[in-house]
């Protein structure tokens, strides 16, 4: 543990942030893992999830929860997959 006020502050505030972050990954995750399986499975609403999970990522990547490329990749691919599915 670090003695000095400031270090003290900093390994709280990053475990507060590494939770939020954790939270906010998940979350994503679950989104994407849901409309890939919307897709596969021809959901009649498969359009509608895969346009949440794709707001979600904008979200995430504005927030810097997710690098901007990774987040146009995964967008791109779900869009990919959702085209070819219909």
């Amino acid at each position: 543990m670090p003695n000095i006020k400031s270090a003290i502050k900093r390994v709280s505030v990053t475990a507060k942030k590494t939770e939020v972050n954790k939270q906010q990954k998940s979350a994503v995750r679950t989104d994407i893992k849901k409309a890939r399986t919307a897709v596969a499975n021809g959901a009649p609403d498969a359009k509608e999830t895969v346009d949440k999970a794709m707001v979600r990522i904008d979200k995430a990547a504005s927030k810097g929860y997710m690098h901007k490329n990774t987040a146009a990749r995964k967008k791109s691919r779900l869009a990919k997959a959702l085209n070819t599915a219909e």
